[in-house]
């Protein structure tokens, strides 16, 4: 039978109960409706075949409710960089780190995200089987599938740990509904695989305007911080020098980090306005408590008032007698702007590279890569007499004044080093257990697939 493709997005259609089917020739064949397209012709041309991958990007970054806002708000106040100002319980329990399995939030982040996987499967297998692009459109298009694939994956075994891995198409969906949770070590060799493979398909030279479309150099930057959460500090150092070697990036001041031409980024998702969902939850007017702000004790963190990441970064606004730090890393929040979602940035390499190069007792290399962060925002490097504990402490705390409402960051670093206990349980002592580090498998979604598992300490 042949499969529709609607508005380059596959959806999976499944009515009433499969009694028996003996031959899909009993099926008379309609055609797909004047909305859809066939499988069969998504890939057949160029243009095309680039609809279905930017039709992935644009649903990575689409509405307040969309992938975007899950893989930033909620890690964001999972850990202890984003403070919640809502009255929302669901939202509060993210606060708490009392998250309940059937909270509708963590719900619509699995949600959410397994659609685009289900894209970027269609597309890979798609753009694959295609014998009509031509050979650098193909290219381009199967190394972009790989990588958000990538990108994706590692959002979801970062929140959840275990997760289901589907790779195959729709003609497989049934099968894909029903996949049990695979090992974290499986997931992320199925994301480096896919990396490798993304950055032997891609250019180095950007196609398109302002970076929306990752090139080689986005999937070496991913794969450095990949292999720096799997404790690869070899390969985590030499991924991100080749992007840092590159002279395709730079550092410029903390006031131009997010304009959408800004030469730091080295991949952002495109909008249609200019304005990021970020911009969108953190700017408020100043007599508008925002939802989301940075939280206290890490305003409080920055080492000197001078940080130019604390003056350019932080809008602090007393309402009500309480002062909210705003975060205004994004300075537009509504209408239209230049703005849009930075999901790659050069000083994250140097950080990287400065962890890396510290696990490996390189303690000189680690301070030259803290000191070039540092320097951009008005600071002195650090002592040339930190030891290793100590240079790898100065990595964390840089990390967090640099990288601070951005995709959960700070969330996925002490997990990742093995603080989230000494810090959220001293933070939030009534409330954290161990097993808080992940979030729960979806209670809905174990009732759907009874091969899935849950997290301990959510049954």
């Amino acid at each position: 039978m042949k499969k529709a493709y609607q508005n380059f997005i596959y959806k999976t259609l499944i009515i009433g109960t499969v009694l028996t089917v003996s031959s899909c020739s009993k099926f008379v064949e309609l055609g797909a409706p004047p909305t859809q397209v066939l499988f069969e012709d998504a890939f057949k041309t160029d243009a095309s075949a680039q609809s279905v991958v930017m039709g992935i990007y644009s649903l990575a970054s689409a509405g307040i409710n969309g992938f975007l806002t899950h893989a930033t708000f909620y890690p964001g106040i999972s850990g202890d960089d984003l403070q919640y100002n809502g009255t929302d319980a669901s939202v509060q329990e993210f606060a708490k780190n009392s998250l309940l399995n059937t909270n509708g939030f963590v719900g619509t982040t699995w949600s959410n995200i397994y659609p685009l996987i289900k894209n970027t499967n269609n597309a890979i297998s798609g753009i694959t089987a295609s014998n009509s692009l031509t050979p650098a459109t193909k290219s381009q298009l199967l190394g972009e599938a790989k990588f958000l694939r990538a990108f994706f994956y590692f959002h979801l075994v970062n929140l959840f740990g275990d997760v289901p891995l589907p790779l195959k198409d729709d003609y497989s969906a049934f099968e894909n509904a029903v996949l049990p949770r695979t090992p974290v070590a499986q997931v992320y060799a199925q994301i480096v695989k896919d990396l490798t493979e993304a950055q032997a398909a891609l250019p180095t030279a950007y196609v398109g305007t302002f970076r929306g479309r990752v090139n080689k150099y986005a999937a070496s930057a991913l794969l450095a911080r990949v292999y720096l959460y799997q404790k690869d500090y070899v390969n985590a150092e030499a991924q991100a020098t080749s992007v840092i070697a590159s002279a395709t990036y730079s550092l410029p001041g903390p006031d131009l980090n997010f304009v959408n031409n800004s030469n730091e980024i080295i991949w952002q998702i495109a909008n249609a306005t200019g304005v990021s969902v970020p911009g969108a939850a953190y700017v408020t007017l100043a007599t508008v408590v925002p939802n989301y702000s940075l939280a206290d004790a890490t305003y409080l963190s920055f080492e000197s008032t001078t940080d130019l990441r604390r003056t350019n970064w932080v809008t602090p606004k007393t309402i009500a007698g309480k002062t909210y730090y705003g975060i205004a890393k994004y300075k537009v929040s509504s209408g239209t702007g230049n703005e849009y979602n930075v999901a790659l940035r050069f000083a994250e390499q140097y950080l990287i590279r400065a962890e890396a190069r510290a696990q490996q007792n390189n303690l000189t290399g680690a301070k030259t890569d803290l000191d070039a962060v540092r320097t951009r925002a008005g600071l002195a490097g650090v002592s040339a007499t930190l030891t290793q504990p100590q240079m790898l402490s100065a990595v964390e705390q840089e990390r967090k004044v640099e990288l601070f409402g951005e995709w959960g960051h700070r969330w996925f670093d002490l997990k990742r080093t093995d603080r989230a206990n000494a810090v959220l349980g001293a933070l939030r002592p009534t409330t954290w257990k161990t097993t808080s580090a992940l979030y729960p498998v979806p209670q809905a979604q174990i009732i759907i697939n009874t091969n899935l598992t849950q997290n301990p300490g959510y049954n």
